[in-house]
């Protein structure tokens, strides 16, 4: 590994955790890694343009800003209608996950969703969305109780 690789993945690991809330945050990552804040807006281009860095954005904690209650939506959409639901579904802005899963859970249940309402009332968005599809089949999986979450680390 070269000077210039393991900049990359000491950089890697930094965009992997949390951003301090400072006045220049990728100036001071830079100085963790004791480079010049160009030089490391420039391993951030490369890592997205390789394709090892797809985004990089804030992640909002939906139960603390006012969201009630989320739920998994599964699925039965038949192979052909498959790309369309899902695009029918993206386009919702309370869906945040939309994912197509081989094989099918419970063999028939190949695409998810992850629906959040800022109100008790989730039944609405999911008739909603039932209506805009034309699928019936679905399951609606409730989160009870959360026992984790956290972003994974790559590096």
């Amino acid at each position: 590994m070269n000077k210039s690789d393991n900049i990359q993945l000491k950089a890697a690991r930094l965009l992997q955790h949390d951003v301090e809330i400072v006045k220049n945050p990728f100036q001071e990552m830079a100085l963790k890694l004791d480079i010049e804040e160009a030089q490391f807006l420039r391993i951030i281009k490369k890592l997205r343009s390789d394709g090892l860095m797809r985004k990089f954005g804030a992640i909002l904690r939906h139960n603390k800003v006012g969201y009630k209650k989320n739920a998994l939506i599964i699925w039965s959409v038949p192979p052909q209608l498959t790309e369309k639901a899902g695009n029918i579904f993206s386009a919702f802005s309370f869906v945040s996950h939309c994912y197509e899963r081989k094989p099918a859970f419970k063999i028939k249940y190949n695409l998810f969703t992850m629906v959040h309402s800022q109100s008790e009332n989730i039944e609405n968005l999911i008739s909603a969305m039932s209506e805009s599809s034309g699928i019936s089949d679905f399951m609606v999986l409730e989160s009870l109780q959360e026992y984790k979450k956290t972003s994974p680390e790559y590096f």
